[in-house]
């Protein structure tokens, strides 16, 4: 080499030598490239790598590359220092690339990409490169495995990685500190926590990355007192306590905080934590000051969280985004919007964490349209925050919202998960759409989502609500494991569709399977029990709700009493209602309703009257239990003063249903002039329910003008009904317009409308049997209610499918 070659050599690894400190000179690089051309030196492979380099670690990768093109004769140290560049630049198809043009490669063409591959957003293709370069004959370094583990733990190939541990024991690099913190981090991210204790247990001399790997590991496993004894060890030992060691202890006090830990203990040990930071010197460090944050928000020390942050010298978006999600998890929603403000004001823009930490808060405050306005404010939600919002509509019941929030997802092409996937059917299935549920059906099949326990549980509760029974029970056999809410959703869709007998036979299978009911379960039995009028079975299962402790639960004992009533048996539906500790509007509700509906009008007053006397405050449903009742029992003019508090007493606007009440009951006591105008003033004069209840009255009082009137409301509003038809006809045959009566049912068989044959059922030592008019019991013309074994068969031979008995 020339004495001016050997200068510029020099220069140039003088340049590069500068790479520990500040970053080197764009300037530089570029004069001495210059240098290099004007010495007429552009064709020295040794200068040129030298600049190559040089120009990458300035930050210009596009220079460095077409240096190394400009050269005749590169070599393996050119290519190696090309793909670095390009690595750097984070163009990863071109390092490919080049690394696939190499003549001769060698461990170090190998690890560069493969370690900037892992480190990429797509960590799994470095296993595809590192399966080459083995094939190449090969050995991989320390290097090699470290960025090979790093990528199995982010892809969680727990296999993988364990193959790459068996040729690290093989090749003696078992015992290199570099790869035994990237086992460690390989095992804890791939959830194997008994592997990585076990290799934990077998470093000789652990230092702090590998205490860090392993306390995050515990902790994310839920073994948080082990993480914190972990700690302990660690600065018992003399290792060197760092501030990401602290931080990653903290995060296991936080996990604990928002675990089942107990969460003062875990609070006192983030304070102890807190003080050895302090101790340490390590408030300033930015991270652990937004650990500390984290982990007093998530022990619901909003309080503390917020003395953390106002002491620390500077502060990030993350900071801002943690205390935001504090009070969004405490509940104080006007807290977080009075932050984000705040923020905002202090010149930090919200960024799509921040607006998805609000939606979150909103969320839990219930108030879905802040919600759904931070949503729009996200330019490209994750999966998470789609869900987040569905789920809000879902649980405020606005599942028309969810549904068009789902089309939206779908257009914008965001492939849905398990949970979108499940909280779609739930929307499903409390609307009845049966047709959008089974391309929900199709797309967890697509996405191989249908065999997870979660959305098949979707799938039977939304099928068999839908009616589409034989379907559910398809799915429910298929299934390999089964929760007690897939039970519960194949029994409540059992109940509802009033193949009770059926409900009863999949409830005893489930205690067979060791699978304990729960309120639903109950619930749904007890409603199986009110529905065949079965008081021995409501008796049956009232016992083993005692049994199983589940006697004060609202939700059960609401169903009970509702099961009483509908046997008849006031007496005890009363006795269990006084027995219940806590009541709520719904229990109060049923209590009201079984007298009203048992003509016990006033009892049911009476109670309604004492309950205004409590704390709970009546709702629309009270009302229309207290006016039925009123009605059942000609208490008229309580009937019309119940009606007149609703709204100027307690701010509840009178429904279609409660005008139904009151114009029966007015109706019933042929007050005929009050019922016009009260029908003349209400907003729901299209409702077919009114004129019917009017019909019947005018049956009742052999009012035939008002009759008429009605009727032909009710053929212009529900033509296929036949009651008007038969209800008009019985009030002319009262009066002895027996040549009326007949062009009534002429003009009803004209129409095509047909009425239904009416039914009772009666308790067989087989089951319950249906039978009409004529029919023999001895015989077997009455239906059995069974479900077919046929389990393509929907088992729909149901003698409740009309809740109408004879009459």
């Amino acid at each position: 080499m020339s004495n001016l070659a050997a200068q510029l050599a020099a220069v140039l690894q003088a340049c590069i030598k500068r790479s520990g400190g500040p970053k080197p000179s764009r300037a530089h690089a570029k004069a001495a490239h210059a240098r290099v051309l004007a010495a007429g030196l552009a064709a020295d492979t040794f200068l040129l790598n030298r600049l190559v380099e040089l120009y990458s670690l300035a930050g210009l990768p596009c220079h460095a590359l077409r240096a190394f093109r400009s050269l005749p004769r590169p070599n393996v140290y050119s290519y190696n220092a090309a793909i670095s560049a390009a690595c750097r630049a984070g163009d990863l198809a071109a390092a490919r690339d080049l690394l696939g043009g190499m003549p001769e490669r060698n461990a170090v063409s190998w690890n560069t990409v493969i370690s900037a591959v892992a480190r990429s957003e797509c960590p799994g293709d470095a296993l595809v490169l590192y399966q080459g370069m083995l094939e190449e004959g090969l050995a991989p370094t320390h290097f090699t495995l470290a960025s090979v583990l790093s990528a199995c733990g982010a892809v969680a190939a727990l296999d993988s990685g364990r193959r790459c541990h068996g040729l690290a024991v093989k090749v003696g690099l078992d015992g290199n500190q570099f790869v035994e913190n990237a086992l460690l981090g390989m095992y804890t991210k791939c959830w194997s926590v008994a592997d990585a204790v076990r290799l934990f247990d077998g470093i000789s001399h652990p230092n702090e990355v590998s205490f860090t790997a392993m306390m995050g590991g515990l902790a994310q496993s839920g073994s948080v007192d082990e993480a914190l004894r972990l700690f302990a060890r660690m600065t018992r030992s003399g290792v060197r306590v760092d501030p990401v060691a602290v931080s990653s202890v903290l995060g296991a006090c936080a996990q604990a905080c928002s675990g089942d830990y107990n969460v003062v203990r875990a609070v006192r040990l983030g304070q102890s934590i807190h003080a050895l930071v302090v101790r340490k010197g390590f408030g300033s460090d930015q991270h652990v000051g937004n650990s500390l944050i984290d982990m007093y928000a998530k022990c619901m020390e909003m309080n503390e969280a917020v003395k953390v942050f106002e002491s620390m010298p500077s502060v990030s978006i993350v900071s801002w985004n943690i205390l935001i999600t504090g009070y969004g998890q405490v509940g104080c929603y006007e807290k977080a919007m009075e932050v984000l403000n705040l923020m905002q004001e202090s010149g930090f823009e919200p960024n799509e964490v921040t607006y998805s930490n609000m939606l979150a808060s909103c969320i839990k405050a219930r108030d879905v349209p802040s919600a759904r306005a931070m949503f729009d404010k996200i330019s490209r939600p994750s999966v998470t925050t789609w869900n987040t919002l569905l789920s809000g509509y879902c649980q405020e019941e606005l599942h028309h919202h969810t549904i068009e929030l789902f089309r939206r997802m779908q257009h914008q092409n965001v492939q849905p998960d398990r949970t979108t996937l499940a909280v779609i059917l739930s929307s499903c299935s409390r609307l009845g759409i049966v047709e959008l549920g089974k391309q929900v059906h199709s797309a967890s099949v697509r996405l191989s989502l249908h065999n997870d326990m979660f959305v098949a549980s979707g799938l039977v509760d939304m099928y068999s609500k839908c009616g589409q029974v034989g379907i559910a029970r398809i799915i429910f056999d298929r299934m390999t494991e089964r929760d007690v809410v897939c039970w519960n959703s194949m029994i409540s869709g059992l109940a509802i569709h009033s193949l009770n007998e059926e409900a009863f036979d999949f409830f005893k299978q489930m205690r067979e399977n060791e699978i304990f009911p729960t309120e639903s379960s109950y619930a749904s039995m007890i409603n199986s029990c009110a529905r065949l009028s079965s008081i021995p079975q409501g008796r049956q299962v009232h016992g083993q709700v005692l049994k199983d402790g589940y006697d004060q639960n609202v939700y059960v004992g609401s169903a009970l009493i509702d099961m009483y009533a509908k046997c008849g048996n006031m007496d005890d539906a009363r006795l269990f209602f006084d027995c219940m500790v806590l009541k709520n509007i719904v229990a109060w509700n049923e209590m009201i309703h079984g007298y009203a509906q048992n003509g016990l009008g006033d009892k049911a007053v009476e109670l309604f009257e004492y309950m205004l006397t409590t704390k709970e405050k009546p709702d629309s449903v009270t009302y229309i239990a207290v006016l039925t009742g009123c009605s059942h029992s000609g208490l008229v003019d309580k009937a019309i003063t119940f009606f007149n508090s609703m709204e100027s007493s307690y701010g509840i606007t009178p429904l279609v249903e409660h005008y139904t009440c009151l114009i029966d009951a007015l109706g019933r006591a042929g007050r005929f002039v009050e019922v016009e105008s009260l029908i003349d003033n209400m907003p729901y004069k299209d409702d077919p329910i009114v004129w019917e209840v009017l019909l019947a009255a005018c049956v009742v009082h052999h009012n035939a003008e008002l009759g008429e009137c009605a009727a032909k409301h009710l053929f212009r509003l529900d033509p296929e009904n036949p009651s008007p038809y038969v209800l008009l006809s019985n009030i002319y045959a009262s009066l002895g317009r027996h040549g009326d009566a007949s062009a009534v049912r002429a003009l009803m068989s004209g129409r095509g409308v047909v009425k239904g044959r009416g039914y009772s059922w009666v308790d067989h030592k087989d089951g319950v049997r249906a039978f009409m008019v004529a029919d023999d019991l001895g015989a077997d013309a009455g239906e059995r209610a069974m479900l077919k074994d046929h389990k393509y068969t929907s088992g729909t031979t149901e003698v409740h499918e009309q809740e109408t008995c004879a009459g």
